[in-house]
């Protein structure tokens, strides 16, 4: 998977840079981004959408960066569900709850959409770089 700064269509994966760490969510369309929380900026902290999956705007979700969309490769395209199964997927989820930063977070909740699996290359990532400092 590769990711863009291209522009996004209905069913997309999208993220965003905040500080040190992407935010993820699933572009319907520039009035619609459905995600597992609100980006982790100060400004929303006291939001009841914060720790739910919810539905906003682009803008809300970009907070002004650029937002990348993911580029599958042939392999991920034929895995990956189709781009109205994708919105259909993430809009059941509208109001879940159970945030968890290590095993539910905004992340697991795109992969989860996109193809069935929950998973989060970030928490991944920095699992391995601990592990390759503190071995068991």
């Amino acid at each position: 998977m590769k990711w863009w700064p291209l522009e996004c269509k209905s069913g997309d994966m999208i993220r965003v840079k905040i500080g040190s760490i992407y935010h993820f969510g699933i572009f319907v369309s520039n009035g619609e981004v459905i995600q597992f929380g609100l980006p982790p900026r100060p400004e929303y902290q006291n939001d009841p959408r914060r720790t739910q999956v919810c539905a906003t705007d682009m803008d809300l979700f970009s907070g002004g960066a650029i937002v990348e969309a993911a580029r599958f490769s042939l392999a991920e395209k034929l895995k990956k569900f189709s781009a109205k199964k994708i919105v259909e997927r993430a809009r059941a989820r509208l109001g879940e709850t159970g945030y968890d930063i290590l095993h539910n977070n905004c992340e697991h909740f795109v992969y989860e959409c996109v193809f069935g699996q929950k998973r989060s290359p970030q928490i991944e990532e920095i699992q391995k770089r601990w592990e390759s400092v503190c071995p068991k």
